[in-house]
């Protein structure tokens, strides 16, 4: 589900462990002293670590911790997109997006996470999903993993399938439309502006 939907095992491997390759040689690197939880919830943990910068100096530095998501960008046979609008309490407004979500222990890949969060959320099947790219959304404050996935073929086949405290309106847009509404600033979701923005640069659309 959107954000998050599993609980976070502190202890566990968050997305640093899936964001690339080491950098610690690198003369600029930190060293991690130690590392603790210094709150949890269901749907991220922050995490409180002591370093030493590269200079000898220490100090200490708190960061979000959550599991890897999936974001998927949908088109329907008609090449329309389709697109979610929910409540952001963070933000205190309505937010127009894409289907999005926590990758879940059952999931046997990413693929088969994408998947179940485009049905959990729309209702939608895809015919086809293809992998994007896979970006770290905010990793000066947050080890985020995201991976994109465009949807070809996607249509209605059931009821969403919403937690509790999720309420989102399904919506079928022209995806020049969409685009237009992205580049005039009037959609301001960072993962439907970027899902954009890469699917543009690609060879073939």
């Amino acid at each position: 589900m959107t954000d998050g939907d599993e609980e976070i095992d502190p202890d566990g491997e968050s997305g640093r462990a899936d964001g690339g390759g080491s950098d610690g040689d690198d003369s600029l690197a930190w060293g991690t002293i130690d590392s603790t939880v210094a709150y949890t919830c269901p749907a991220f943990a922050i995490r409180h670590e002591n370093v030493a910068l590269p200079g000898g100096t220490e100090t200490d530095f708190d960061y979000l911790t959550e599991p890897p998501a999936v974001v998927i960008l949908p088109f329907t046979s008609d090449e329309k997109v389709a697109l979610v609008e929910e409540w952001r309490q963070a933000v205190g407004r309505m937010n127009r997006g894409l289907p999005a979500g926590t990758v879940e222990s059952e999931d046997a890949d990413l693929e088969s996470a994408a998947r179940r969060e485009l049905r959990e959320e729309t209702g939608y099947e895809a015919g086809r999903l293809r992998q994007l790219t896979t970006v770290e959304p905010a990793n000066g404050v947050s080890d985020s993993v995201h991976h994109y996935f465009l949807g070809e073929n996607c249509e209605p086949a059931g009821e969403q399938d919403l937690d509790a405290d999720e309420s989102i309106r399904v919506l079928e847009r022209n995806y020049e439309e969409f685009r237009e509404a992205v580049r005039a600033g009037e959609v301001r979701d960072g993962r439907a502006v970027l899902g954009i923005a890469f699917y543009e640069l690609l060879d073939e659309k």
